[in-house]
């Protein structure tokens, strides 16, 4: 059955193979980009199945517009896809407060903006999936993305809470967390590193070498990848965090392992600060049986 999706940062990249992922499966599409005149050759080809709208997410105004767009147009909206989002490189200490500011307002404040405009109608139908393009760096750290990554593991703690407390009205919420892509990511991302200072050439600058090299060699394909998200709303159930990649499911275990180690070998120091004679497993237990 036809589906009605928005889909945000569709002007380019994972975005607008989503959009002809969907158009392809048989859905109609609001495709939303601060450009949407980069989509002239794909409303030309599918009309009134596919309507655009410039948006830029940091907007709620605007948000709360595109989502009333795809409602008075089809009569209602069954998937949200949170794709916008870019990232800059730079050591937190050399990154202007204007730029990390700028990554936060697009990358969280955006999915918060679209989610809170299209809720309301989905809570009304009783369903709907919201998908929000987060990133393997949603779950772990790496030099010079301290604002990207910083509101990516905000969108992963969003969606979680959110997907528990949509869930009885038949909403379902996902976040996606890919690894490398072969789109123009990483091309916006070197557009603005300034010169290092020395002291960050080992952290920054070694991150910066592995990232040229890795560039044109990631082994995300985008258009597989879009037609995994085209059929997560029809699944009967949809995990909090759902890992893209052969590089992601690496790196994240490497991530998770260091977590592990570190909780195992501070665990008498965290269990220290109890009142004595606790016992936190039973209380805990009696709150959630």
């Amino acid at each position: 059955m036809s589906q009605v999706w928005l889909i945000t940062g569709a002007a380019r990249g994972l975005g607008r193979s989503i959009v002809e992922a969907a158009l392809a499966a048989g859905n109609k599409v609001v495709a939303t980009a601060r450009d949407p005149g980069r989509l002239a050759d794909l409303k030309a080809e599918h009309g009134d199945s596919l309507l655009t709208f410039a948006l830029d997410v940091t907007d709620a105004e605007a948000s709360g517009k595109a989502v009333q767009v795809a409602i008075t147009a089809f009569g209602r909206l069954d998937v949200l896809v949170n794709n916008a989002g870019f990232g800059h490189i730079a050591p937190f200490e050399q990154a202007s407060a204007e730029d990390f500011k700028a990554q936060i307002d697009t990358n969280l404040y955006g999915v918060v903006n679209l989610t809170r405009a299209a809720l309301p109608m989905m809570r009304k139908q009783r369903s709907g999936t919201i998908i929000n393009v987060s990133s393997v760096g949603g779950r772990l750290a790496t030099p010079g993305l301290s604002a990207y990554q910083a509101a990516k593991w905000a969108v992963g703690g969003f969606t979680e809470v959110l997907a528990l407390e949509a869930a009885p009205f038949g909403v379902k919420v996902i976040a996606l967390e890919p690894g490398g892509m072969r789109t123009d990511w990483g091309h916006t991302a070197h557009g603005n590193v300034p010169d290092l200072l020395p002291d960050y050439q080992p952290s920054v600058g070694g991150i910066l070498q592995l990232m040229q090299a890795y560039a044109g060699n990631e082994v995300g394909d985008p258009d597989k990848i879009a037609r995994l998200v085209v059929s997560l709303p029809g699944r009967e159930s949809l995990p909090n965090h759902l890992v893209l990649g052969s590089d992601a499911l690496y790196v994240l275990g490497q991530a998770e392992a260091v977590r592990q180690k570190a909780a195992s070998e501070w665990a008498e120091v965290s269990a220290s600060t109890d009142f004595e004679g606790s016992n936190a497993t039973a209380l805990l237990d009696s709150l959630h049986p």
